[in-house]
Order: C-alpha cells, then structure tokens, then sequence
C-alpha cells in the first residue's frame, strides 16, 4: 500500500474517531435552529413548499403543464437546489464557524464540513419524503420498483455536498470575499439549471450544453427519473454527476492536505 493511501485510510479513520464530536455538532446546530419555534423543523418544509404553490400558479400555464405534473417536478428540484445551496452558502462559513474548536484540538478538518452537509441533507431528506408523498398521492406507488436507485445517488450527492463544502469553505478563509462571490454565482446557477423550467425548453432553443455541462442538472434528473417517472438514471446525467463529484472530490482532498498544519493561522 502506498503511503499516499495509508495517509488517507489514517485520516478517514480520525474522522470516524470524532464521530461524537461532529454529530453532537450538527445536533446543536439542529436545536439551535428551531429553538422556540412552533413550527420546529416544519420550516425547512415551509420554503420548497411555498415556493411550489407559487410557482405552480404562476408557471404551470406559462409551461402548459399540469400541476399534477409540474408540482413534482418543481418540488423535486427545490428541495435538491436547497440542498445545495445550504452546502455552498453555509459551507464558506464551515471553518470560521469551527474556529474555537479548531484552536483546541487538531481533529480532522474534514468535519467542519462535515456538519454542514449533514445539517444540509437532514433536511434534504425531509423535503425529499414530502416529495415522494406528493407524488404517490398524484400518481400512485409506480414508482417503488425504480426508487432503490435512490441510495447510490444520495450516497453521491452526500459526497459531492461534502466537497464543496470543504473547496468552499478553505476559499473563504484564504480569501473571505469568496462567500459574496458564491451569493452571486448562486443566483446565476439557479436560473441556468431546471429547478422550475423542463430542460426541453432549452434544448428545443438550441440551449442544451446548458444542461448537458451542468452537473446540478445531471443530479436533477438523478432524482426526478425514479421519484417521478419510475426509471432508472439515465447515463449522459449520471456520468458527468460521477465526474463531477470524483474531480471535485480530489480538489477537496489535495485542499484539506495542504491546510491541515496551516489553516489556523488564517483564522
């Protein structure tokens, strides 16, 4: 075994070893959250779900689409888009929000951004059973057979989160006009992925490299091809979505190898 591959099983292994430590962080962030709050984890729901009514109003003529149709699609990309943003946005502050921590013990730095994903996908998983439910009470249960390929793809959306989050949240501390240049390239994102428009429409204006190159568009259809239509995965989506996370995933390793001994005298 090459020592570039002791050095990684050595450090998954010290982020095993925390485990307690970063799960009774993203409990705290959980309870801090909806501290004194009637509605509780209700209001992760409130946000994908109110802007699926309005949405719905407002597109699904404009589109020609029946709600029964569109509201799915429209929830379902949602939830994915809030996921991501949550690991993105949230993610510059991973480090800075862990610095007293950091200053205390040298745990893996791989769990700062750890807790935001998980924070990110406890609630990407609430929003995705609401949107199995919408769907069953719309269409019915044909879709069980193909949900099973669910679990590999939140397996790699989950990575995927994990990554950005760490190149997002190392940027921030090196240079911490990287959170407002995230905002802004957020916005630009949303409106070049199919969260609330069908990807034809692009292809059909001769528009399709937009979503053919967009990996957030490849998870999209990762997750709406089960849930809402009952097949498996297309492959030109799961390809450049695998892509993605494996180049990603590299530049987060080589970044948390470099910054392991350094970054605390950036914070």
């Amino acid at each position: 075994m090459s020592s570039g591959s002791i050095a990684v099983s050595d450090y998954c292994r010290g982020i095993w070893r925390t485990r307690f430590f970063w799960l009774s962080l993203v409990k705290m962030d959980l309870r801090t959250r909806y501290r004194r709050s009637m509605l509780g984890i209700g209001w992760s729901l409130l946000h994908p779900v109110a802007m699926t009514i309005v949405l719905c109003t407002i597109f699904s003529k404009l589109f020609g689409q029946p709600w029964r149709e569109y509201g799915p699609y429209v929830l379902s990309g949602m939830a994915l888009w809030n996921y991501f943003a949550g690991v993105t946005v949230d993610g510059c502050q991973s480090f800075l929000q862990g610095e007293s921590y950091i200053r205390q013990h040298p745990a893996p730095l791989a769990i700062y951004p750890l807790r935001t994903t998980l924070s990110a996908g406890f609630h990407f998983l609430l929003a995705l059973v609401v949107v199995l439910v919408f769907t069953w009470c719309v269409h019915g249960f044909g879709n069980l057979p193909a949900l099973t390929a669910l679990l590999p793809v939140l397996l790699l959306l989950f990575v995927f989160g994990w990554a950005v989050s760490c190149c997002v949240s190392i940027l921030n501390v090196m240079f911490q006009d990287t959170q407002h240049l995230v905002m802004v390239a957020m916005q630009i994102l949303f409106y070049i992925t199919p969260v609330f428009y069908p990807a034809e429409m692009l292809r059909e204006r001769n528009l399709a490299w937009i979503v053919d190159y967009n990996p957030l568009a490849g998870f999209m259809e990762m997750i709406r091809q089960p849930v809402l239509t009952g097949q498996l995965p297309i492959f030109p989506g799961v390809g450049l979505a695998v892509a993605t996370t494996v180049f990603v995933s590299l530049i987060a390793t080589i970044g948390l190898a470099r910054m392991q001994q350094r970054l605390i005298f950036h914070l």
